[in-house]
């Protein structure tokens, strides 16, 4: 290699050298760390929480502005438990805030989340009560968020792992996209994926053209299509119908409907299920039936939910639980009864 090349050679790297330090310099002084770690704090503090991070933001340019985040920690102002406790995070940037533009944030990833349901419920009781006469309300999400590798949890009591969620901007007339996937405690896996258009006009939020999908692995996947209205408090109707296709089991044809609460009936949910071996015409008030739920779990008087239709089955398998030819009819003025035939242990 020649003189004059080798001069050429050390001139180009230094001037990279040169460059790469400018850029990174730039990046401290125009994205500014200490901006965006208080803008999301005073977010925080709107919302009566407390965010702190074990280390000061680190921005980076590639391959989008943006901030990485160590040690996250939410809390209400009112207790010490967090709500959210995460490893490490990232807000990801518009690339004219690198011009001095306005602080926004174009996404927020959060990695490592540990999420304590009674935090948050304990959290939702301090926030005030909404008039049981105002209308419906949308949750704006101004950016984007991504949860990896999360855990829920109630108190010491692990709910759900391995919780990925993703979602895109949430505004009326916005085509929204949420995908949801987590493990149970027994280590069942299960996805849920929702698109739909909301709009929110006059206190009523319609979710027009929804398309939900619920499936486990070797198991089932359920595919609805549908609509759904919110006026606020139980006012609530839906319309959705689709089929679930099963690992093991022939498929079947689900109608599902929702009626609003009225001044003689609850909040009820109409579902119907159509299959060769399977049909279930039921209706159920999940306001009563997760009463009774939590009833049971807090060791009260086993007695029957409260469901009011008839379900047939010509096999029904649940573990060590195997029944043929089983009948369940339950009226509103009568406990349900059941018959089966052929039952197994």
């Amino acid at each position: 290699m020649n003189r004059r090349l080798r001069v050429g050679l050390y001139a180009l790297g230094g001037l990279f050298a040169l460059l790469l330090a400018v850029a990174l310099i730039a990046t401290y002084v125009v994205l500014q760390p200490e901006r965006f770690t208080a803008l999301l704090q005073s977010r925080a503090r709107a919302a009566g929480l407390e965010l702190t991070l074990s280390s000061p933001a680190n921005p980076t340019l590639w391959p989008s502005p943006a901030l990485e985040l160590e040690g996250l920690t939410l809390r209400s102002n009112v207790s010490g438990t967090p709500l959210i406790a995460a490893s490490r995070g990232k807000l990801v940037l518009p690339w004219h805030t690198l011009l001095g533009g306005e602080a926004t944030i174009s996404r927020l990833e959060v990695e490592g989340a540990r999420i304590d349901v009674d935090a948050v419920s304990a959290y939702l009781d301090t926030l005030p009560s909404r008039p049981s006469t105002a209308g419906a309300t949308l949750p704006t999400i101004d950016a984007g968020f991504r949860i990896s590798r999360g855990t829920l949890l109630r108190g010491t009591t692990l709910l759900l792992s391995n919780v990925e969620a993703e979602t895109d901007r949430l505004a009326s007339g916005r085509r929204f996209t949420l995908t949801v996937s987590a493990n149970l405690a027994d280590d069942t896996p299960y996805a849920l994926d929702l698109d739909t258009v909301p709009t929110l006009s006059r206190g009523v939020l319609t979710l027009a053209d929804a398309k939900l999908k619920l499936a486990s692995e070797k198991h089932f996947e359920a595919d609805l299509k549908g609509d759904a209205t919110w006026r606020g408090g139980a006012d609530v109707g839906a319309s959705l119908s689709g089929r679930v296709t099963r690992e093991e089991g022939k498929p079947f044809d689900v109608v599902l409907a929702v009626t609003p609460a009225n001044q003689n009936d609850p909040l009820y949910v109409a579902l119907k299920l159509d299959g060769e071996t399977e049909h279930a015409d039921l209706h159920i008030p999940p306001l009563a039936l997760g009463e009774w739920w939590n009833g049971i779990h807090a060791g009260g008087t086993l007695t029957m939910p409260p469901l009011v239709g008839t379900f047939d089955a010509a096999n029904v398998d649940a573990g060590s639980l195997h029944v043929k030819g089983l009948r369940i009819e339950a009226t509103p003025d009568a406990p349900a009864s059941s018959t089966t035939v052929g039952s197994a242990p």
